[in-house]
């Protein structure tokens, strides 16, 4: 326990170094997942943080209740002002480049060697294999692996980043745990876990875009099974896209009509309110959900979150059993019976929607993410060792902790060995 005087040298020291730090943070667009980090890098360094938005954001977003009419004292628009942009980029000590494919942004900075932290989701989404294609990988060399020497560092912003890099032994040790970090809301966590359910069922909640790997009709196929078990419960279904007529008609079509909901597109705060009510979030899709921030959401909302494993978020996120499940991929079954087994058990479902809440606000959330960055940049800066930002104390996964290479293969099995 270090004495007071040696406490407040400590807190006058981190303050000295937020206050010279100087970063830049460069991506496509800001969207309401980045901009709790972003508020809380730009308090953290004093004002000493800038968002470089490169692109508008896509008509897609914008039609899922996303807003682009942001104003942050730390944004600016590269395409409306790329000779300060550029030179942002050029004089930072540090700079995060991630969410866009244009290495052309930071061509002068590699070349100058100075610190330079990537943040990327996978980038083998549909498929490892994809590795042996010989201009896939000059490609990777090119972006990524030349690098491994230099002042280059990777944010992992999911759990299986760090095996597809080193498959082609990029980042060797210089990886880092990362992800998304929506907003943290601070609740009176016995009154939420009161108020959870639907007219006295289970309340299961689904959201996001309709579309083929996100396996919407898993959840539609959990509904089914549950009335088959006699189960009383209600489903919301929130978003749409190009299956939501196909969704629709199956639920007919298993005459759930009085079970499920299609509420249609909801703003991000809409969708929140809802996962404050439900008991069980659903998060069905596949390998090709980098991330998944409804994880988080979910979590923070007090939900008993249902993961696939292939989720990026879900291995750093989820321990098995203790603030949520995972389900291996593909074992539909596996799916049914853990939902089944909630549904049953509402002493259960809330002793890990409070896990899970204590876990977001605890944990995984953008003032945490921010203090531990900030710390991981000046070590990184000074040259010295970044292990010890592996709080001994924590079971799980943190922001900015080394990231292990875990084989797609092994993770399962990994997930459930470190219970």
């Amino acid at each position: 326990m270090p004495s007071r005087k040696t406490a407040g040298r400590m807190k006058g020291t981190e303050k000295e170094l937020s206050t010279r730090l100087k970063v830049v943070f460069v991506s496509n667009y800001l969207n309401h997942h980045q901009i709790p980090f972003c508020r809380a890098m730009y308090e953290r360094t004093k004002g000493s943080f800038a968002f470089l938005q490169t692109e508008p954001m896509e008509e897609e977003r914008l039609r899922m209740g996303w807003n682009d009419k942001v104003e942050e004292p730390y944004l600016k628009l590269f395409y409306q002002e790329p000779e300060e942009c550029s030179g942002l980029i050029r004089d930072a000590e540090t700079v995060i480049f991630g969410g866009t494919d244009d290495e052309s942004y930071i061509q002068e900075r590699l070349k100058s060697g100075k610190l330079i932290l990537r943040y990327s989701e996978r980038i083998y989404k549909t498929g490892q294999w994809k590795a042996v294609s010989p201009r896939g990988l000059r490609r990777k060399y090119l972006d990524h692996t030349r690098y491994r020497n230099s002042e280059v560092y990777l944010l992992c912003a999911g759990a299986y980043v760090p095996s597809d890099f080193h498959i082609v032994g990029a980042y060797p040790n210089k990886m880092f745990c990362w992800g998304y970090f929506p907003e943290k809301k601070c609740y009176d966590l016995d009154k939420l876990m009161s108020e959870k359910g639907w007219e006295g069922k289970t309340y299961l909640l689904w959201s996001g875009r309709m579309i083929g790997w996100k396996h919407p009709e898993l959840a539609l196929e959990t509904a089914r099974y549950l009335k088959e078990k006699g189960l009383a419960f209600h489903l919301d279904m929130i978003g749409g896209g190009e299956l939501e007529e196909k969704l629709k008609a199956l639920t007919e079509q298993y005459g759930l009509q009085q079970e499920v909901s299609f509420p249609g597109f909801m703003s991000p705060e809409e969708v929140r309110r809802h996962m404050e009510r439900a008991d069980i979030y659903l998060l069905t899709s596949d390998r090709q959900e980098g991330w998944g921030a409804v994880a988080n959401e979910s979590m923070n909302s007090g939900c008993a979150l249902v993961a696939d494993h292939m989720v990026g978020a879900a291995p750093y996120l989820i321990r098995q059993g203790i603030n949520g499940f995972v389900y291996r991929d593909g074992d539909h079954k596996m799916l049914f019976e853990t939902v089944e087994a909630l549904a049953r058990d509402p002493e259960k479902r809330k002793a890990l929607g409070r896990a899970a809440y204590e876990t977001i606000t605890t944990q995984w959330n953008a003032e945490t993410a921010a203090k531990r960055l900030c710390a991981l940049i000046e070590k990184l800066r000074s040259g010295k060792e970044t292990s010890e930002l592996s709080d001994s104390g924590v079971d799980g996964f943190l922001p900015c902790q080394s990231a292990p290479v875990i084989s797609e293969r092994k993770m399962f099995q990994y997930l459930n060995r470190r219970l």
